[in-house]
């Protein structure tokens, strides 16, 4: 493609392989590079680096033929150089800033561009069927998953060699990387990101991370990343007033601010910045082969008063509050990953009641293939904190999901957001004295894999961590010394493998087709049942008693037939009472408006599968 064309596209909003004309580009198998970038309001470019002893004199960028952008050829830059942009802007004032396209970064050491040699794009076939098959994430965050004995990162290699086989042993089917597009604070645990095309470089290379997302392609587990096209910081290196003024940020009053975060907001009504950030989800696809984008803080895209007070903002030309140019951003968005990458899967974080998230761009959608079920955690998370006396109170906080659960199509997450800032971690969360809260964390896992919709969960649940996630500390692994937590982790394994292997609970999960209340509304007792339906119409019983006291000969109408306990959460394998419970259950008389009824105990705080025979 000529540079015009490749020019034309950028400006137009249509390109989403910016990456391969701007940055920095080894091309014709020739010696040296090639630097370009778009500065618009910039009096003059140069490249400065390593090649050329850090002088804004030496390699003077000139003017391409859109007038906005700037191209140098430097035949003695090398790959492991680092360099910067030498920004002159109108009113004279010299800035440093880094490639915005740069494929590698020198954080934390410096804040420099490295020129490295390019990964090759990966002809990486995913699977498009994706909505019927088990999806069942463990979020992480690549920094503090594990640390050296030190207190040092592990490094992708290392990852590769430990996360990859725990991740597969525990029966995830998806990991979701936390942001690792580079930024400079840890704290930020990735969401002020400084490098759209780059990864972070505390743990290696560009080519270690593509080798750890094909370690875990090897081994059956597919990978989400997590991006950021809400907003960017104010390093003074990075995108902020890039060339001068306001590029990549919105310059209109109420919109270029996120004043509780500290960050800019991109300005999707510029057709370059929608080619930048669209170019940077692209790349991540076609260069890694990942196999989704989880997209971050998709609310404050949508809302124009999003964190605002009345008068801090202004109505749409229709006069609400809806930012119609972020929606026709992300509407393009996943128009274009649907058309050029197919099987690819995209998550909208959104925690609103607004509209068709999940609905197809043609139909009048925002296009996205899932949708966080916020309200469902927030409600269920409420619930569980309760002593069980006051449940009864609060039963609809069990059953009213059911209300919307098939308006979108969702993750049920139990996320990095619910486990800081001292909200507790999930087993904390929990209700009751020492054991009771691991039965809690039990009956709340097991509720939340038969309940409608795919799965996330956050590292550190999985081993009863009582500790809040730390950035900068690992997670606890060492609590499975301790048999509570050795026990749970070998319960959240169990649970994993019979998620999987258990399509009644996977297959079916955006319609009633799939599922159908057997009680829902005991809330004195504490105690919710439910049937989940595979394709081919075998049946799953779900039987939660959440409250502080075991029930005995509790009768629930249900289909004519035989069932089997496959799973009980009070198991005294996974450190549960061990209460003695029948294994197979025979229907008798009518219950419910029911064929037939099973008479089931159901110990406290406990929930029990029973497969239909």
């Amino acid at each position: 493609m000529s540079n015009v064309n490749h020019l034309q596209s950028f400006h137009n909003g249509t390109s989403f392989k910016a990456y391969d004309f701007f940055g920095c580009h080894r091309e014709n198998n020739t010696k040296g590079f090639t630097f370009r970038v778009w500065a618009p309001h910039a009096k003059s470019v140069s490249v400065v680096g390593s090649f050329n002893g850090w002088s804004q004199n030496a390699d003077k960028m000139f003017r391409l033929e859109d007038g906005q952008s700037f191209e140098a050829f430097v035949s003695n830059a090398q790959v492991g150089d680092q360099y910067k942009f030498c920004i002159e802007t109108r009113d004279g004032k010299i800035l440093y800033k880094a490639d915005p396209f740069a494929f590698q970064s020198d954080l934390p050491l410096t804040t420099n561009s490295v020129i490295c040699e390019e990964i090759l794009s990966e002809n990486y076939i995913r699977d498009n069927n994706f909505n019927s098959k088990p999806i069942n994430i463990y979020e992480v965050n690549l920094l503090s998953w594990k640390r050296n004995k030190d207190g040092s990162y592990y490094s992708y290699k290392q990852l590769a060699e430990e996360l990859v086989d725990y991740v597969k042993e525990m029966g995830y089917t998806h990991i979701e990387f936390m942001p690792i597009t580079e930024y400079p604070f840890d704290g930020s645990w990735g969401y002020q990101v400084t490098g759209y095309f780059s990864v972070v470089s505390r743990l290696g290379t560009p080519q270690d991370f593509k080798n750890l997302v094909n370690a875990f392609h090897q081994n059956g587990i597919k990978v989400i990343l997590d991006w950021v096209p809400a907003h960017f910081p104010k390093d003074e290196f990075g995108l902020y007033q890039f060339d001068g003024d306001k590029l990549y940020e919105c310059p209109l009053w109420g919109r270029t601010e996120f004043e509780v975060w500290g960050t800019m907001k991109f300005d999707y009504g510029k057709k370059e910045v929608c080619s930048f950030l669209i170019s940077s989800a692209s790349y991540f696809l076609d260069k890694f082969a990942i196999d989704g984008i989880r997209v971050d803080a998709v609310a404050s895209m949508l809302y124009l008063d999003y964190e605002k007070k009345a008068g801090e903002w202004i109505p749409n030309v229709f006069g609400d509050n809806r930012n119609l140019e972020a929606i026709y951003f992300l509407q393009n968005f996943n128009q274009i990953i649907k058309q050029n990458y197919i099987g690819a899967i995209t998550i909208a974080e959104e925690s609103t009641a607004f509209e068709g998230i999940t609905r197809s761009v043609n139909k009048g959608g925002i296009g996205f293939d899932f949708k966080w079920n916020m309200g469902w955690m927030h409600d269920i998370l409420h619930y569980c904190k309760l002593d069980p006396i006051l449940r009864a109170q609060n039963h609809n906080k069990l059953n009213f999901s059911m209300t919307y659960a098939f308006s979108e199509n969702f993750v049920l997450p139990l996320s990095h957001d619910e486990v800081v800032h001292l909200k507790g971690s999930i087993i904390n969360k929990m209700h009751g004295n020492y054991k009771e809260k691991f039965a809690g964390e039990r009956a709340l896992l097991a509720f939340m894999y038969a309940h409608p919709g795919k799965k996330l969960n956050f590292m550190g649940y999985e081993v009863a961590q009582f500790d809040e996630w730390n950035y900068f500390k690992d997670i606890q692994f060492s609590l499975k010394e301790y048999e509570m937590h050795a026990k749970m982790s070998d319960f959240v394994k169990t649970l994993n493998h019979l998620y999987k292997n258990s399509p009644e609970i996977y297959e079916i999960d955006d319609s009633w087709d799939g599922f159908k209340w057997l009680v829902v509304d005991d809330a004195i007792n504490n105690v919710v049942a439910f049937n989940r339906y595979s394709k081919d119409k075998s049946c799953l019983t779900v039987v939660i008693n959440f409250s502080g006291i075991d029930l005995k000969d509790y009768r629930i109408g249900i289909d004519e037939g035989s069932y089997s306990l496959i799973l009980n959460t009070d198991d005294i394998i996974f450190g549960g009472e061990g209460k003695k419970l029948r294994k197979t259950y025979n229907t008798e008389n009518k219950s419910r408006g029911k064929e037939g009824s099973i008479l089931v105990d159901i110990p406290k705080l406990t929930c029990l599968y029973l497969k239909k025979d």
